[in-house]
């Protein structure tokens, strides 16, 4: 089976040319990783680029990939300081790993596989979900709290994914509000920690930049310090701070793409990513004013 458009590109042409860029940009970029969930059931009928699981076997390979290959596997805040100056460059290669939704796979399957590497993450909360016993969103079940509480005393940490994992784009600004709100609180009254990160639901409206400055606005005063999106491509400075881009992995990722992703032959998506969604707005927009 041919390989599709942008796995062939990636570990090809722009694998080599990000290969070539990267020994000249001294390490300026960090790839966050965004997994969903960790298990064996099959992708429902999509495109393999939205499929959300990876399998057990599929990850415990590239977690062996990051600890053979001499890569730090380092917190979200810790790659927030060294992007933006804060921290000191050790020269290695580092890597972020980020869980969005919260679902119990994480603390079943990919835990165990995260502490026999001696790796972190971080996972992002749709607070709604996550009950004294467990929840389903879309069949599959999250995190209790009190799974969440053991993961926390054993170093993973939490962000905020909203309350009930609402787009946001489409809500009204009160909704909006609450959803970064309340979900924050929610997570810092159940592990008595601040919650400092936040991850962006669904695909980022980067092209609303009144929507973006809200944003921006509403986490600073809720008391967020950084945040991750679904904009393709390694983190750099030159990433909003609380939408800092990631690179999603799942099953469909054997080690050849894996390996192309960390060192840069993804980001070259992120232009296609975002003149798509200006290209859809302008012509949303034209359609309201016919």
């Amino acid at each position: 089976m041919l390989q599709s458009l942008d796995k062939y590109l990636t570990t090809t042409i722009f694998a080599r040319l990000a290969r070539r860029r990267s020994g000249q940009a001294g390490g300026a970029a960090i790839p966050i990783l965004m997994y969903h969930s960790v298990s064996n059931e099959p992708e429902a009928g999509q495109h393999p680029y939205f499929w959300l699981n990876t399998t057990p076997e599929r990850f415990e390979a590239q977690m062996k990939f990051l600890r053979e290959n001499g890569y730090d596997v380092i917190s979200l805040a810790h790659a927030v300081k060294l992007l933006y100056g804060a921290g000191s460059d050790t020269g290695r290669r580092n890597v972020v790993i980020t869980f969005d939704d919260g679902f119990r796979d994480f603390y079943l399957n990919a835990f165990p596989i995260l502490q026999r590497h001696g790796f972190t993450a971080t996972v992002f909360l749709p607070t709604d979900y996550i009950t004294d016993h467990t929840r389903k969103m879309d069949g599959k079940t999250h995190l209790s709290w009190n799974e969440v509480s053991e993961l926390h005393e054993q170093g993973i940490s939490f962000g905020s994914h909203t309350a009930s994992h609402l787009q946001l784009k489409s809500a009204n600004r009160d909704d909006l509000h609450f959803e970064i709100k309340h979900s924050k609180q929610a997570i810092e009254s159940r592990i008595g920690a601040p919650i400092d990160s936040f991850s962006y639901p669904f695909a980022f409206p980067e092209e609303d930049l009144g929507l973006t400055q809200y944003l921006t606005d509403t986490l600073t005063a809720c008391g967020y310090k950084y945040g991750v999106s679904t904009r393709i491509g390694r983190a750099s400075a030159k990433d909003p701070i609380f939408f800092l881009k990631r690179l999603p992995v799942n099953s469909r990722d054997d080690l050849a793409f894996f390996k192309a992703k960390l060192e840069g032959g993804y980001d070259w998506l992120h232009w296609f990513q975002l003149t798509s969604k200006i290209i859809r707005a302008k012509l949303r927009h034209g359609k309201k004013r016919n």
